[in-house]
């Protein structure tokens, strides 16, 4: 390689080719992907009008699979169950849409029948559409947020963000929030203590970023600070890559008190001072409380000149007392397995 084009130059070079190659590549498949949805528009479209006019009834689609099929057999998409969904999804959206909605489009059909067959309305269906285009979900991810009804819970913090931070960041930090958290994958009783509940948090780290959303980089678990010569430990450090700031995590086992929200705005102030970057935003808090009164919190974040969420988290979902009588004791399982024991020996 000659030295007007040195082996460094050629890297970056064939660095870059192989980043627009990528980005070519995404662009074609999004291309065919929004061909192929606007496709079933139409078929789902005249699948629905044909069939009212059809003497066939309920048999229309079948036919309509046997003949497409035979047509095109390398084509998996036109199975009577496909057609089927194909119908449902057209209908679902057309209450609002002459068109295929643009964030639809953007997904992938096995995501679009996935979101159809799950979300009650239109509203619901687009904010999913719109996670797995910014965060890239695969299926078993969107099914996953979607049985923890992330839709549900975005937004819903008690916060006082509108009176500590900028109207448009506000929004976005609002949207990141979640309430409740589910920590159902902890397998710890509804009892459990702080310590506990921390320290299992850190063992299943992966699950715990999963629930807590995109963006979260875990620091530490009591992470210290130091202050006029006295050590303080924060439960949880976060930096959120899109936020470009860092979180701090306080976890309490109990119901929300006002005291937690003074000791929280203390902490922020450190670490805004301690750590915070001239690049980076300010630092935002988030309780994690087994409960809350809405109107408690409230009153207590009024004054508050530091950004904090109050969330609630679960760790198991309750027993419906009529469930409980139902379930053997120990004693009755203990004494079932010795009978079956027994009767193997005769």
């Amino acid at each position: 390689m000659s030295d007007t084009f040195n082996k460094s130059e050629y890297f970056t070079w064939i660095s870059e080719l192989k980043s627009k190659i990528h980005l070519v590549r995404q662009r074609v498949a999004l291309t065919i992907n929004t061909q192929l949805l606007e496709l079933y528009w139409e078929l789902g479209k005249e699948l629905y009008e044909k069939q009212k006019l059809s003497d066939w009834g309920n048999s229309f689609i079948e036919h309509v699979a046997v003949d497409l099929r035979s047509e095109f057999p390398e084509i998996k998409g036109f199975s009577r169950r496909n057609l089927y969904a194909i119908r449902q999804w057209f209908l679902f959206y057309s209450q609002k849409y002459q068109f295929v909605p643009q964030a639809v489009a953007q997904i992938p059909w096995g995501h679009n029948r996935l979101i159809i067959s799950k979300v009650k309305n239109i509203e619901e269906a687009e904010f999913y559409c719109n996670e797995v285009i910014k965060k890239g979900w695969n299926r078993d991810t969107l099914e996953i947020q979607m049985k923890n009804n992330l839709f549900g819970k975005m937004g819903k913090s008690i916060n006082n963000f509108a009176n500590t931070l900028p109207e448009d960041r506000s929004k976005l930090v609002s949207q990141t929030l979640k309430d409740p958290y589910n920590f159902d994958f902890l397998k710890l009783q509804d009892d459990a203590l702080e310590k506990a509940i921390e320290d299992e948090l850190i063992k299943n780290i992966t699950k715990f970023l999963l629930e807590l959303g995109k963006g979260f980089a875990f620091l530490g678990s009591q992470y210290k600070i130091e202050i006029s010569e006295t050590d303080y430990f924060i439960d949880l450090l976060f930096y959120h890559l899109e936020l470009r700031c860092f979180i701090v995590i306080e976890l309490k086992a109990g119901k929300f008190k006002p005291e937690y929200a003074g000791k929280m705005n203390f902490y922020l102030s450190a670490v805004d001072s301690q750590f915070r970057n001239p690049e980076d935003n300010q630092t935002i808090g988030i309780l994690l409380c087994k409960q809350k009164d809405r109107i408690v919190a409230e009153y207590a974040l009024r004054d508050i000149n530091k950004p904090i969420g109050i969330s609630e988290y679960k760790l198991t979902d309750a027993i419906p007392d009529n469930i409980k009588t139902k379930l053997p004791s120990i004693e009755e399982l203990e004494n079932e397995l010795m009978k079956k024991k027994e009767n193997s020996n005769i």
